[in-house]
């Protein structure tokens, strides 16, 4: 539907403004004083040394050094930075090598295009790499720069370090914090979970993506680092044991909440006292609220368990504070858990895979000519037709189509609403002030927004970053106000560029994509129903922990998947909230089947063979279905068995995921 009506008055669509409200986000002050400093600062030093444009060029390397801070460890900050400045060196050195060329710039940006593209799949540090790489490319083919050839890309890669040494300059004071934050806020949200489990469905739901949303990013920070760490003894070791020993409480968290009983107050507050513990560093010491600690070991105060359930949140939360609580490196056996999960291959290696990865994936191949047919567009227009068009409109399509950073539809909108926001701030900035010393404090202003409105969103991003950019590129051309409107038409062309080359041009544009990465995980979720039914010795224990950890984490990913799409205009945005259900009922699936490998561990008689084996028949059917369907209707379903079995509340939850929605079966 083109519009909706509201209270007598018409509205745009939902799937068209989502993107464009400001999302809820604590404020960044150190990030933001951070961007204030490392871009006003070069503007300053070279107007004092009369090379105004030395400093823009400064600021500029320091733009993409700010863009690129988005981790919170500082190994993975360093990364995160200096790889991608490395790459925008490249960037601006090929593109500064082409400037005025004609076609060979054509030529030049548009295989630079094919390879961003192309490496952006790899993962966040490639994804931003690459992003700067073509970035930073248009920049030097569209902006005049000084000589020699050389100068750009120093000034841009001063830029960056100086970023990154502000960055890093509290690591040897705070090494480490990042990490145990993370493991920290894991519990925390584990002991949320634990205090919704019983009561509100949407609640416990709510707070059981944030427990996944957190332990994948405790995973990636702590993992990083133990790739590096071969100690068996150091505080990282520790630290991922109190980490591992959290999955148990979380998986009882299901247990509790099939039984509709909440469970006491003093669980959830002493998985509290625990988290304060861990971010404290400390060991052997009490965990706050009912639980204290001896030199040898951990006395907890609850309330004794009365059921199954109980019993299993009782068991973990006990483990849980001899791990986080115990004196000494090896107390609960954090020697022996340290590695359950596997520690991650060794760089040649993971160099090794990516490159296979992106030279034989189709995806890659797919978004890499994507990028470069828009990026050659954009540069032939501005090459090779003599109309007053910009490096701005190459610029728009590359951050438009970031296929990582949302839908491409979506990112239009947001970009030319975010553009058009920017430029009334730079507006003013241009038309108010001369150039000179004014552009330090307004510099130091504009930068500081920028972290600050990030956390808002891409549009508001886009209208944090247009007047900085636009005030760097006037210390640059000298073109004032006469900026404003010819760059509003170029990011309006761009996205115009970015909506018909790349977007209307691509069939799976409008293919409901998610349901195909939707039927994988329910094909994976069969497999782990199976697996979780298993033999109970320690070696089928550990895969069902590696298993279960990949298919939450794969259910994250499915619901970002469908939450982008339901961005996208009919009918794949259509398409995705008709399917929405069946994401939700599949993670209620795997609780389901958590819940129920965890009372087999604690006395419940195990399922049959058969029952098993028919639960993940139901499964595979309906991944089937899922891949040669793009319409669900409603049908009725059964699943026979026991209702005194253990798998009970399982058969439910797939029964209900058949009767929400079952795919169409086309016809021959």
């Amino acid at each position: 539907m083109a519009e909706q009506r509201a209270g007598g008055r018409l509205t745009p669509p939902e799937w068209l403004t989502q993107g464009l409200r400001p999302q809820r986000a604590p404020v960044p002050w150190a990030a933001a004083v951070r961007a204030g400093i490392t871009m006003a600062a070069p503007l300053a030093v070279g107007f004092a040394v009369d090379r105004p444009a030395y400093g823009a060029l400064v600021s500029m390397g320091a733009l993409s050094g700010v863009i690129g801070d988005t981790a919170d460890a500082y190994r993975m900050r360093l990364l995160n930075i200096a790889v991608p400045q490395l790459f925008g060196a490249v960037g601006v050195t090929l593109g500064t090598l082409v400037y005025g060329q004609g076609w060979l710039a054509v030529g030049a940006l548009t295989l630079v295009a094919l390879v961003s593209g192309m490496i952006s799949s790899i993962g966040a540090v490639a994804s931003v790499s690459g992003l700067l790489l073509l970035l930073q490319a248009v920049v030097g083919a569209g902006l005049p720069m000084p000589d020699p050839w050389w100068t750009a890309p120093l000034l841009f890669t001063l830029g960056g370090l100086f970023v990154l040494v502000l960055t890093l300059v509290a690591w040897p004071l705070r090494g480490g914090v990042p990490e145990r934050g993370a493991v920290a806020d894991t519990y925390r949200a584990a002991a949320d979970l634990l205090e919704a489990a019983g009561r509100d469905p949407d609640t416990y739901d709510a707070r059981r993506q944030a427990v996944t949303q957190s332990l994948n990013t405790a995973y990636d920070l702590v993992l990083a680092r133990r790739a590096r760490d071969h100690g068996r003894r150091s505080p990282l070791v520790r630290l991922l044991a109190q980490l591992n020993v959290v999955v148990p409480l979380v998986e009882s968290a299901p247990v509790a909440h099939l039984r509709r009983r909440p469970l006491p107050p003093e669980i959830p507050a002493a998985v509290r006292g625990l988290a304060d513990a861990v971010a404290d560093g400390r060991a052997g010491v009490g965990a706050g609220p009912g639980a204290g600690a001896g030199a040898g070991g951990v006395e907890l105060h609850l309330p004794a368990p009365t059921s199954p359930s109980g019993r299993a949140v009782d068991h973990a939360l006990r483990h849980a504070a001899a791990v986080v609580l115990g004196a000494g490196p090896d107390a609960a056996g954090i020697a022996n858990v340290d590695d359950r999960l596997g520690r991650p291959a060794a760089l040649g290696v993971r160099i090794r895979r990516a490159t296979r990865n992106v030279l034989l994936s189709r995806a890659s191949w797919h978004y890499g000519l994507r990028l470069a047919l828009c990026i050659g567009l954009a540069q032939a227009l501005v090459s090779l037709i003599s109309v007053p068009r910009s490096y701005w409109v190459a610029l728009t399509v590359v951050f438009v189509l970031k296929p990582d950073f949302g839908s491409v539809f979506s990112r239009a909108v947001q970009r030319a609403f975010g553009t058009a926001l920017g430029l009334v701030v730079a507006a003013a900035v241009l038309a108010e002030l001369e150039r000179g010393w004014w552009d330090v404090p307004v510099m130091v202003v504009l930068a500081a927004l920028i972290p600050v409105f990030t956390a808002k969103g891409y549009a508001f991003q886009t209208a944090a970053i247009t007047p900085v950019i636009l005030l760097l590129s006037d210390v640059l051309n000298h073109q004032g106000f006469g900026l404003v409107l010819p760059r509003l038409y170029d990011s309006l062309l761009g996205c115009a560029i970015s909506l018909l080359a790349g977007y209307l041009l691509w069939p799976e544009s409008w293919s409901t994509r998610v349901g195909a990465r939707l039927a994988d995980t329910v094909a994976d979720t069969a497999g782990y129903v199976e697996c979780a039914f298993g033999p109970s010795d320690p070696q089928g224990e550990r895969l069902r922990q590696l298993l279960r950890r990949r298919l939450y984490r794969d259910l994250s990913v499915v619901r970002s998947e469908f939450q982008r799409a339901l961005t996208e205009p009919p009918p794949t945005g259509a398409r995705a909230a008709a399917w929405w259900p069946l994401v939700v009922a599949t993670e209620r699936i795997v609780d389901a089947t958590t819940a129920a490998r965890v009372r087999v561990n604690h006395g419940a008689q195990p399922p049959d063979e058969s029952e098993v084996a028919e639960v993940a028949q139901e499964l595979r059917e309906l991944a089937e279905g899922l891949r040669t369907s793009d319409t669900l209707v409603e049908v009725r379903t059964d699943l026979p068995g026991d209702d005194e079995s253990v798998l009970a509340p399982l058969r439910q939850e797939v029964a209900a995921a058949r009767a929400v929605a079952s795919p169409v079966t086309p016809r021959g």
